[in-house]
């Protein structure tokens, strides 16, 4: 059965290009734009096996996502790949302290990478 990933990003270009590449791995995706569709995905109790995380958001950017998903004893194995521009120490910090998997910033990563951080993590 595929691994289940939830992808929360509001750049619908982003969004559709990281959920294609990762479908053609052989992962199920999920995805949302806001922080209002990741809790309908997140409460409705659906087996996620990773969760791809970015943290420019409207309304409730992605610290505040991953603080509420880090709250739920549940979810806290769920490894989270913070996949974002943000790059300051501070933000990095910040998100390393709410147990993150990994951290990567968008501009210096390709798709073939994300993938293969994926399947590190994850598996098949």
């Amino acid at each position: 059965m595929a691994k289940t990933i939830l992808i929360i990003e509001d750049d619908a270009f982003l969004q559709g290009l990281e959920a294609t590449k990762l479908k053609k791995e052989g992962y199920e995706i999920l995805t949302a734009s806001n922080s209002v569709e990741a809790f309908k995905i997140i409460d409705a109790k659906t087996k996620l096996d990773l969760i791809l995380l970015d943290l420019l958001l409207p309304e409730v950017d992605g610290f505040m996502i991953l603080e509420k998903i880090r709250q739920n004893k549940d979810l806290l194995t769920i490894p989270v790949i913070v996949f974002s521009n943000l790059s300051e120490d501070k933000d990095i910090k910040r998100v390393t302290k709410l147990g993150i998997s990994e951290f990567m910033i968008k501009s210096n990563f390709t798709l073939d990478e994300l993938a293969r951080k994926v399947k590190d993590l994850i598996g098949q």
